[in-house]
């Protein structure tokens, strides 16, 4: 599969099909060009560490939706055995831009629910692109009263550019879904992890992220609304994307500053596409950990946790 660059990633681009080029004439020779092939990966690497150092809000925002980073489906596959997807909200229908279901997470029952956006053009058409209709965060409070029911931690994974907006969507509550879905999370009285892992967008993202601990990779997002849409409503398109996305303190060095939220998980140079298995670990290993610190809390002590984490947000601005 090739690969897909950034506009900033160009220069690595180049030199990545210099490199290419070169180890097919090398092949063709019977060697001779291993070295110079060395150098050139090392500057190929040493180029991409220093362009995902110095990232700025839209680049970050463009990483963060990178068609390569891992999806809900691959972290299921490399982090959770046995699962099992639950599907439909039992009112309405199955919405697949949530999924979720049960299984082991290293070896615990665990719930798990996240958005998926589908990588080729049939999986995003069944997936709607990540974007979740109201019957899809129904299906998650349903999750959520499972986890309580059998005292299972709840781990989601967060990836939508928001809710879905269309007129069916819309006839059919989204908004009183997603603040129902809200609502439960913020009440739910097991340990919940939410990771944010490419963008958090608007409603559609909080519907399923207000955890006891909410953690975020290293270059996702999370924002009320996308940059886009921030400079067409709140600008009338006198900006740029670009502005905006500085604005709007959306990237997840802002965002632990404002204490929105807990942890920043570091990707592997070159971003979680890059390397998608390391990716996934150092989620995985991130949300063992915090599992582990919520797991000795009781009921009370995991709802008055979560409220006070909630209700501290905006009380203090960037230090």
């Amino acid at each position: 599969m090739a690969a897909h660059y950034l506009e900033f990633e160009r220069p690595i681009a180049d030199l990545e099909a210099k490199i290419e080029e070169l180890s097919k004439l090398s092949e063709t020779a019977g060697g001779g060009s291993d070295d110079e092939l060395e150098s050139l990966r090392e500057r190929a690497q040493a180029l991409r560490i220093e362009a995902y150092s110095n990232l700025d809000a839209w680049q970050k925002t463009q990483v963060a939706r990178h068609p390569d980073r891992p999806h809900f489906v691959d972290y299921v596959g490399a982090l959770i055995d046995e699962f099992q997807e639950l599907r439909g909200d039992r009112k309405f229908a199955d919405d697949q831009a949530i999924m979720g279901g049960i299984g082991r997470f290293r070896g615990q029952p665990v719930v798990i629910m996240g958005h998926e956006k589908g990588r080729d053009t049939v999986t995003r058409i069944k997936h709607n692109f990540g974007y979740a209709r109201p019957e899809g965060y129904r299906k998650a409070v349903r999750l959520f009263e499972m986890a309580e029911r059998f005292s299972l931690p709840v781990i989601s994974f967060v990836d939508t550019p928001a809710a879905y907006p269309g007129m069916a969507s819309e006839e059919r509550g989204v908004a009183e879904a997603i603040a129902r879905s809200t609502e439960k999370a913020l009440m739910l009285q097991v340990p919940m992890v939410a990771v944010v892992t490419g963008e958090g967008g608007s409603g559609g993202a909080l519907g399923i992220a207000c955890g006891s601990r909410v953690l975020i990779l290293e270059h996702a997002i999370y924002s009320v609304i996308p940059p886009e849409g921030a400079n067409s409503i709140l600008w009338r398109g006198a900006r740029t994307p670009g502005e905006a996305a500085k604005a709007m303190k959306i990237t997840a060095q802002d965002l632990i500053k404002l204490k929105i939220v807990d942890r920043i998980i570091p990707e592997p140079a070159g971003g979680a596409h890059s390397d998608p298995e390391a990716a996934m670990t150092a989620v995985g290993d991130a949300v063992e950990e915090e599992l582990k610190a919520l797991e000795g809390l009781s009921v009370s002590e995991l709802t008055t946790q979560r409220a006070e984490r909630f209700y501290a947000i905006g009380r203090s601005g960037i230090q």
